[in-house]
């Protein structure tokens, strides 16, 4: 098995996998507000067209915030990594004996000795790209984010916005043909359920954890917040109207 399949790098399906985390984050978030307001509008009884324009409001505003959000916090992680590796460039220049120090000290915590570990410093110490980027990693803990924050934030978008129309596509359909309406939203808790069924497969794909158990804890989540908009809708109708 070579090195790419070991880390899972690659295609699947039409995107690359790098951005599953993505797809996964924007696509829960998707799938069960867009779902949640599909059930609240279920719940309060209400026309086909409220469905839709609060559906569609959410999609994308919800996915443009969405987004957003995930933009700022991966560029805030570049920018902080950024101002942490210029801190150690000027400690190379300027505080260059004390930093020698800290390299061995690192190395001689991971059980080099004598001639070994001078060898291992010294080899560092003559590049200094190679030094900060050791520093940044041994002494900080720190590594830089392959992705672009545009990156990340496009595929969330996309995911939000793929998977979150599914529970509104029955009620699009109904829309152009004669679709019993008592049918629209069971409909549309299938296409949702399964929407669900493939995010939480991916998040356990994401988060090494058993695939069977993030597919039930996705569609419990899915469920509970349709179960709460449902609810609300139902009483708000009541109360209101």
């Amino acid at each position: 098995m070579n090195e790419a399949k070991l880390h899972k790098e690659g295609k699947w399906l039409f995107f690359d996998k790098e951005y599953i985390a993505e797809f996964v984050y924007g696509g829960i978030d998707g799938s069960i507000t867009t779902f949640a307001v599909v059930a609240g509008a279920a719940g309060a009884n209400a026309d086909i067209r409220w469905v839709l324009i609060f559906g569609f409001a959410n999609l994308i505003a919800d996915g443009f915030s969405m987004s957003v959000g995930n933009y700022f916090s991966s560029k805030a992680a570049l920018d902080n990594y950024d101002k942490h590796e210029a801190v150690e460039y000027w400690e190379i220049e300027h505080l260059r004996e004390k930093e020698i120090e800290e390299v061995r000290e690192i190395y001689e915590a991971k059980g080099f000795k004598g001639k070994l570990l001078d060898d291992v410093v010294e080899t560092i110490i003559s590049d200094k790209k190679v030094w900060v980027d050791t520093m940044m990693k041994e002494e900080l803990e720190m590594t830089r984010e392959s992705k672009s924050p545009l990156s990340t934030a496009i595929a969330t978008f996309i995911s939000f916005n793929i998977v979150g129309f599914i529970p509104l596509v029955v009620y699009v359909v109904a829309m152009f043909t004669d679709v019993n309406a008592a049918a629209l939203f069971p409909i549309s808790c299938v296409g949702t359920g399964l929407s669900l069924i493939l995010v939480g497969y991916l998040r356990g794909v994401v988060t090494n954890i058993n695939k069977i158990k993030s597919i039930i804890q996705t569609l419990a989540l899915g469920g509970l917040a349709a179960a709460f908009a449902y609810f609300v809708g139902e009483v708000l109708a009541k109360w209101i109207l």
